[in-house]
């Protein structure tokens, strides 16, 4: 399945939604707009206390972290389809195909291997269920798979916790200068790159196969529009001049999400992540509801509210970002064995 990216077309609105057509019958596709992306970034980097380390203060550190929140959709710009055949998946969940395969969003394991094999298990056992793998019409080998964007938020978390880990060995146990700074460095990029994702979730369409318009039955006469992902990415705020501005005075200080979130078990937090992704799946119709009732026309004097809802869920994507982040450098574990490293390097031989 695809995903609509926008590349910061700044001409007429139809001109663009004119492009966003011809990318959706091409077959490339993203998420947010890259303006969006770097607002959820910037929202998460508001957030953040002060007992967070003060070198991502630099307004260098700053900008490469807003710049990062658009990577993952760049990757997606080239015609490789190896690339495009493990990046694309990781975009979306489809939770209302799950139960296609006898799955449920509450039982899902932390796993991306469990997860991907009980989907070829559901498919060998009754083949006739789902649809024909031609790979003339799956060219990345990837259109069956519901998606794996609450994996991708996992695993990154994981890493930043990792890299986080070696930074405080490299800090407090003799790390020379260069090794801090690539240590930052690596921190930074993953944080960057990690935003995505968590962005991409709170735009609800990432979490349907109703994505682009409503397929299937349609009692409710939702659109059916192949251009709709691509005006709930940005056209519509484009259109409406929307500024970070707007959302910025309701940042709030992140948190640690264990303490949002309490339970016997912290050993992933791929139920936290699972819990953002049901919240903003919850909102996939009323999106489809605003449309109809013509909140995301600029022209209606009511698309003020469609405004705001889409401003909401930009600060809240950054929010959880900005908690994530926040929870992987307060809970990150000791690198023993860097430290072990480090300190026979402090011994004379």
């Amino acid at each position: 399945m695809k995903r609509l990216q926008q590349h910061g077309c700044r001409g007429a609105i139809w001109t663009w939604l004119a492009v966003a057509g011809w990318a959706l019958a091409t077959g490339w596709g993203h998420a947010w707009d890259y303006e969006f992306h770097r607002m959820v970034n910037q929202v998460a980097l508001k957030s953040l206390p002060g007992d967070f380390p003060n070198w991502i203060q630099d307004p260098a550190v700053r900008e490469r972290i807003a710049f990062l929140s658009g990577e993952p959709d760049r990757w997606r710009n080239i015609p490789d389809p190896t690339l495009r055949h493990v990046n694309a998946p990781e975009h979306f969940i489809d939770l209302d195909d799950l139960p296609l395969y006898g799955l449920s969003a509450s039982s899902l394991s932390p796993f991306r291997s469990d997860y991907v094999a009980q989907l070829a298990i559901a498919r060998s056992k009754d083949p006739s269920r789902f649809p024909g793998a031609n790979p003339k019409d799956d060219p990345d080998h990837n259109r069956w798979i519901p998606g794996l964007l609450p994996w991708r938020i996992t695993e990154d978390y994981a890493r930043l916790q990792s890299t986080f880990s070696a930074l405080k060995a490299y800090e407090e146990f003799g790390g020379t200068a260069d090794e801090i700074a690539n240590a930052r460095a690596n921190a930074v990029y993953l944080m960057g790159v990690m935003g995505h994702f968590v962005g991409d979730t709170a735009q609800p369409l990432h979490t349907s196969r109703h994505y682009n318009g409503w397929v299937g039955n349609n009692p409710q006469g939702y659109t059916t529009n192949k251009t709709f992902h691509g005006w709930i990415d940005g056209g519509f705020l484009h259109a409406a001049g929307f500024k970070f501005d707007e959302i910025s005075g309701s940042v709030q200080p992140a948190r640690n999400v264990w303490d949002l979130n309490p339970g016997p078990s912290r050993e992933s937090v791929f139920p936290v992540v699972m819990r953002y992704v049901l919240e903003q799946g919850e909102q996939l119709e009323w999106v489809y509801v605003m449309d109809k009732s013509g909140l995301l026309d600029p022209k209606n004097p009511r698309a003020g509210e469609g405004r705001k809802f889409l401003g909401k869920q930009i600060l809240r994507g950054g929010q959880m970002l900005g908690d994530l982040w926040l929870t992987a450098w307060k809970t990150a574990p000791k690198d023993t064995f860097l430290q072990s490293q480090l300190a026979r390097r402090a011994v004379p031989r």
